[in-house]
């Protein structure tokens, strides 16, 4: 919980009865290697913040191939559709590759947070510009690399991930197959 609230501090100042509030909504989970935290086509119920592990967004291409899109790791929030309001059914999974921990809220809870903390919403609104610039520089670079430069990259990038991930789910990521990264990892050793 404390890695949680760390987190919010640095966007903006809450007092101790806000803070307080904010762990009474709480509640932790952990999830194992291979769980879903959300699963394409069903209605999202809870908001997430992980601290602990990695979990991968991929979803499946006409051919029934698995895409991953990209990778969630420690300190970032997972949040489901444009408001709390909206009944959000995502289109793609969300699925632990090492066991997790979570800090998690019910829809209804976090909207009684946001009701009841003035700032709550602009706080979220940082994060959520934070997140979204990474995500848009870390995709918007691929592509215009070629592979060798794609996964020397990824390693700058996401140092904690290479030994964590499997290079199964790298080579997607990167939009290459595995035995070309096998190639890649070779001639850059």
């Amino acid at each position: 919980m404390e890695k949680f609230i760390d987190y919010i501090l640095q966007f903006d100042n809450l007092n101790s009865q806000q803070l307080d509030f904010i762990k009474s909504k709480a509640r932790e989970i952990e999830l194992h290697k291979d769980e879903f935290f959300w699963e394409a086509g069903k209605t999202v119920k809870q908001i997430g913040f992980l601290t602990d592990g990695i979990i991968r967004v991929f979803y499946y291409n006409n051919k029934g191939e698995e895409i991953t899109r990209y990778f969630i790791d420690e300190k970032h929030l997972i949040l489901s559709g444009n408001t709390i309001d909206e009944i959000y059914m995502p289109s793609e999974y969300l699925s632990a590759i090492t066991d997790c921990k979570l800090v998690v809220f019910s829809r209804q809870d976090w909207k009684e947070i946001s009701q009841t903390i003035i700032n709550w919403d602009h706080i979220i609104q940082k994060i959520i510009t934070k997140h979204h610039s990474e995500k848009i520089v870390r995709r918007s670079e691929l592509v215009s690399q070629d592979g060798t430069e794609r996964y020397l990259d990824f390693i700058q990038k996401f140092p904690t991930l290479v030994n964590r991930v499997p290079l199964s789910y790298i080579a997607s990521y990167l939009g290459i197959t595995q035995s070309s990264l096998s190639r890649i990892r070779k001639n850059i050793r």
